[in-house]
């Protein structure tokens, strides 16, 4: 054995077999064999008439021969072994093609077989694009009638990359057979099967989607640049992607100060002195590592398929990005605008989905219509079109089943609006114009024919609102050709209207094909005060931006040492956040005191301490934690600056003495925990709670009950998870003082 022999018989053998190794190693990387990326396979489609590139690698400076239908280019790989070839564009055709690779180094060359030339659609987004044949509607039949050879589905690995990949996954071209086509993007495989019986050419899709997903994973930095409003979203992102110009930068000051660390703890070492800790590094230094960061599916999962030519990407997204509001369009924008640049392929096809209507738990209802509103923002970009689903939805199921329909929509806009084709069911009525009328308004769409209802009933959804109207009104709704007429007898001048506003909205109003009509809101909508009855009739006293909550209290606006004589007392809240969306309640009742310097904040300084019945409580709320009220309720007031407990010493009906409520019993020092509550009593409802504002972010502030152990949002600490929030007292003068 070689163990056994002396050393310098043990060299004889092992430095030839080192030399063996290692020639051998030089000859398999000189003779690499020639590389595709992985989504050039047997089964592919290929973008018809246009320019068909392919690009791969090999040995660096290696010749290069590809070979498809009769033509044939060559080329030589550069110093990395990167090479590309662009071969003429063909026509569709339904002939298999061989397409051939093959490099003068490598041993083996490349034959990829049953290669077919036809149209070519990316299909993106979260999991309703991702959801599949299989887990759809009616699946057993669709599988089992799946027999369509000419359409062909590529799924792209998940993959969430901190920087733009060559290459996706291990992954192959499927052709549609009922042994495979389960497992495909069923919102692309319908469109997919009605373009391919429309224009009789070859499909292809490449699924490239991930559940769950937001816009910005998806979106390129390019994109983002180009839109002014995502500037703090790009700087981040540039920031956090290695070898840009900021990433640099920053993880030079990074090591420039942890140097300096070092030579002080070096310094330090063996005294008696204490070292202080080292630098931490930088959070906007953290990789863009997951599917929930920015660009990171962008650069696992779209990037390396730029330059493979396609007619253009169907898009299915959003729920996700529920919470956006119209910040959604400017993604949408640079998500689209930066695809584009990036493709060099001008403004190609962009055809998307908009969400279907969904309960989304304890969203405030308006949170979903205004994502809607930015889908319809993103159709003032070129070439562009988008599916309306509101009439096809299962409202406790985020995945409406019926994908047939929409890929049969997805399908229909792009044979109008790509292939030219007249095609009656392709766009859905669109919001043109708001024209008043006395009385009520006229809301004209864009449509070719006479609207109508899809129950032959009255148009559902809409809703009108003026000054002074208590907010939007359910609104009558009659069809005059394209316009719908409306009027409501609590709004006597409306000046604007919205439509199926609310995150459960199934209207029933479609254009003469019978396509539904998206959500939409237009005119002047008052704000939430002026719409109020009589607000007209109310004085502000006190303006406090709760953000400012503390131990002491200092207004934005306080003008109580000129208010007297007053009647009525108003509270307005203000909360916003992602979460709950953008809160708002106004509470006026009866005056419990003539001293408007103990209308507000009741701290110590302001000598307010009440613990009574008040009357005539009126309530307008624009979130269903506080319905609003028509009638004037009986309510109990908890305004004090000291601690409280439990116990229910004033024998208010209803209340509690083992937790915090209405009726709770004020103790202790005066300058204490605090207490600003209105109560609806017969309710047993909390209208709103401002406590323990001396803490700031950490005080208790809520409108309706609390989630909580204690309805009265006592011990919530939730002030922080507003993003806004806002204080305003009224009081309504006598008449003698106005």
């Amino acid at each position: 054995m070689l163990e056994m022999l002396p050393l310098h018989l043990r060299a004889r053998h092992v430095i030839p077999g080192l030399i063996l190794l290692i020639g051998l190693f030089h000859h398999q990387t000189v003779l690499a064999d020639i590389r595709l990326p992985n989504f050039f396979s047997n089964h592919m489609v290929l973008q018809q008439k246009m320019p068909i590139k392919i690009w791969g690698w090999a040995n660096p400076n290696e010749l290069v021969t590809v070979s498809l239908a009769g033509n044939t280019r060559e080329t030589k790989t550069n110093s990395d072994g990167k090479w590309q070839i662009e071969l003429p564009a063909m026509t569709a055709s339904k002939e298999p093609h061989v397409l051939r690779v093959n490099g003068n180094q490598s041993s083996q060359p490349i034959e990829l077989k049953d290669v077919l030339v036809g149209e070519v659609w990316l299909c993106s987004g979260q999991s309703n694009m991702e959801w599949s044949v299989a887990a759809s509607g009616n699946p057993d039949a669709e599988i089992k009638a799946a027999n369509h050879p000419l359409i062909r589905h590529l799924k792209v690995p998940r993959n969430a990359s901190p920087t733009p990949q060559a290459d996706i996954g291990d992954t192959r071209w499927e052709v549609c057979s009922p042994a495979t086509a389960a497992s495909f993007t069923a919102a692309g495989y319908y469109a997919a099967r009605r373009l391919q019986e429309e224009l009789d050419v070859p499909i292809g899709l490449i699924n490239s989607s991930w559940g769950g997903t937001r816009v910005e994973p998806w979106t390129s930095t390019v994109g983002m640049q180009q839109v002014p409003a995502l500037k703090d979203l790009h700087q981040l992102t540039m920031q956090r992607t290695p070898g840009t110009a900021q990433h640099i930068q920053r993880m030079n000051e990074h090591v420039e100060a942890t140097a300096k660390w070092l030579d002080l703890a070096r310094s330090k070492t063996g005294t008696l002195e204490i070292t202080p800790p080292s630098p931490a590094h930088p959070n906007e230094l953290r990789p863009l590592n997951g599917s929930g960061e920015p660009t990171a599916l962008y650069n696992g999962m779209i990037h390396p398929l730029v330059g493979l030519p396609i007619r253009g990407a169907f898009w299915y997204q959003g729920e996700s990005n529920r919470s956006d509001g119209m910040m959604y369009f400017e993604k949408k924008k640079a998500l689209i605008e930066g695809w584009r640049s990036i493709w060099e392929q001008g403004d190609f096809p962009f055809l998307f989905v908009q969400i279907a209507p969904f309960q989304y738990g304890n969203d405030n209802p308006e949170t979903l219509p205004e994502l809607w509103e930015a889908q319809s923002a993103t159709l003032s970009l070129p070439n562009t079109g988008m599916v309306v689903t509101n009439d096809i939805t299962t409202l406790n199921n985020i995945h409406p089943p019926n994908k047939q329909d929409v890929g049969k929509r997805l399908a229909n806009l792009a044979l109008q609006d790509v292939y030219g084709r007249k095609v009656a069911e392709a766009n859905s009525p669109e919001f043109k114009a708001m024209e008043m009328m006395p009385g009520g308004l006229k809301v004209i769409f864009d449509t070719a024919g006479e609207l109508k209802t899809r129950d032959n009933k009255p148009p559902s959804h809409f809703e009108l609102i003026g000054v002074g109207s208590n907010g939007f009104q359910p609104a009558t709704a009659k069809i005059v050709g394209n316009s719908v007429i409306l009027k409501s007898p609590t709004v006597s001048q409306p000046t604007a209207f919205r439509f199926a506003w609310d995150k459960l909205a199934e209207p029933n109003l479609t254009g003469p094909t019978g396509l539904p009509v998206a959500a939409v809101r237009h005119g002047k909508i008052p704000t939430f005060m002026e719409s109020l009855p009589d607000s007209d009739q109310y004085k502000l006293v006190y303006d406090l931006d709760l953000n400012k909550l503390g131990r002491t209290i200092t207004y934005d606006i306080d003008r109580a040492s000129t208010i007297k004589n007053f009647d009525r007392i108003g509270y307005f809240l203000e909360l916003k956040s992602q979460a709950l969306g953008d809160q708002k309640l106004f509470v006026s009742l009866a005056a419990f005191t003539d001293d408007a310097k103990k209308i507000g904040i009741p701290t110590p300084e302001s000598a307010a301490a009440f613990q009574q019945e008040v009357k005539e409580v009126e309530v307008f709320s624009n979130t269903s934690n506080v319905p609003t009220s028509k009638k004037s309720l009986l309510g109990n007031m908890e305004f004090w600056p000291n601690n409280y407990a439990e116990e229910n010493a004033a024998s208010v009906p209803g209340a509690s003495d083992q937790r915090f409520d209405f009726g709770d019993r004020p103790y202790g020092v005066e300058d204490g925990y605090g207490s600003m509550q209105i109560h609806d009593t017969q309710g047993k409802r909390t209208l709103f709670a401002i406590n323990h504002w001396r803490q700031g972010v950490n005080a208790d502030i809520g409108i309706g009950n609390s989630p909580g152990a204690n309805s009265d949002w006592t011990f919530r600490k939730n002030a922080k998870n507003y993003d806004q929030k806002r204080l305003r007292i009224y009081v309504r003068q006598k008449a003698d003082e106005k």
